[in-house]
């Protein structure tokens, strides 16, 4: 599939599908991003844990034949020498935004730019569909993936303190937005 130590990034097909949860690995909880809205506009602060943590999400058992070869969806997989290492799930939702259901990468090559690529193959097909931007959600604790999100051009456009509520844990969902430039003209 890839040449040594080469990063390439795949569509789901029938035969890879047995690679999706590979992906879903513990990641580290250290923070919160705390939302504040002001005038209209959403600004944080961080607030490092005292003590850190880790979560994992259980895995997802959906139908992935309906992510192959589909134009409102897709799952895109990131191998590194014929390891599944990543991966999106995206549709296209009733917004016009590319809705990211899903990205992660396993622990051990998170900062290995296969986030990046797999965000920027996610915007490739939003643009080919002329969708205006990419959105997601994340939970106020991962404040990994929410520092992750804002390098890779992300603004907080919004939180709803209530969906999480059967989590003790987690204040606030997150909902990120990156608006591509043609949409802001």
């Amino acid at each position: 599939m890839d040449s040594e130590g080469k990063l390439t990034i795949v569509p789901l097909n029938h035969e890879l599908i047995e690679d999706i949860n590979l992906t879903n690995d513990y990641f580290e909880l250290y923070g919160r991003v705390v939302p504040s809205l002001q005038s209209g506009r959403w600004s944080y602060t961080e607030v490092l844990f005292e003590e850190t943590g880790e979560t994992r999400f259980p895995d997802d058992n959906l139908d992935w034949s309906e992510y192959i070869n589909r134009e409102d969806k897709a799952l895109f997989l990131a191998y590194m020498n014929n390891t599944c290492i990543g991966q999106i799930r995206i549709i296209q939702d009733w917004n016009r935004f590319c809705y990211i259901e899903n990205i992660a990468a396993k622990k051990e090559y998170r900062g290995s730019g296969a986030g990046k690529l797999l965000l920027n193959t996610a915007e490739e097909w939003a643009k080919q569909r002329q969708l205006i931007g990419m959105s997601l959600e994340a939970q106020d604790d991962n404040l990994g993936a929410c520092r992750f999100y804002v390098k890779q051009g992300f603004i907080l456009g919004g939180v709803d303190t209530l969906k999480q509520s059967y989590h003790p844990n987690i204040e606030t969902t997150l909902y990120w937005y990156k608006l591509f430039k043609y949409a802001m003209d």
